[in-house]
């Protein structure tokens, strides 16, 4: 598995906990898959698709903050939002 399919995956299972539902007051779980490596260009973590500056942002951000993150990052990735 890739690390789109692998950052696809979490999505889903995220998704399909209600995490990513607004009236969900669960903290919103963090898109890291273990593949801790920054893209060529420095523009993002090559698994999770992360900046640096939403990386550094993660561990402070309410749920709002971490749901658009999420967002981000997969159309980063290429992604389509789960339902």
């Amino acid at each position: 598995m890739n690390a789109s399919e692998l950052i696809a995956a979490r999505a889903c299972q995220i998704s399909a906990r209600g995490h990513f539902d607004h009236k969900n007051l669960e903290p919103v779980p963090s898109p890291c898959i273990s593949v801790c490596r920054m893209s060529p260009d420095r523009s993002h973590c090559e698994g999770c698709f992360r900046t640096l500056d939403e990386i550094r942002l993660w561990s402070r951000a309410d749920s709002a903050l971490r749901r658009a993150i999420w967002s981000a990052l997969l159309q980063r990735a290429g992604i389509d939002t789960p339902p």
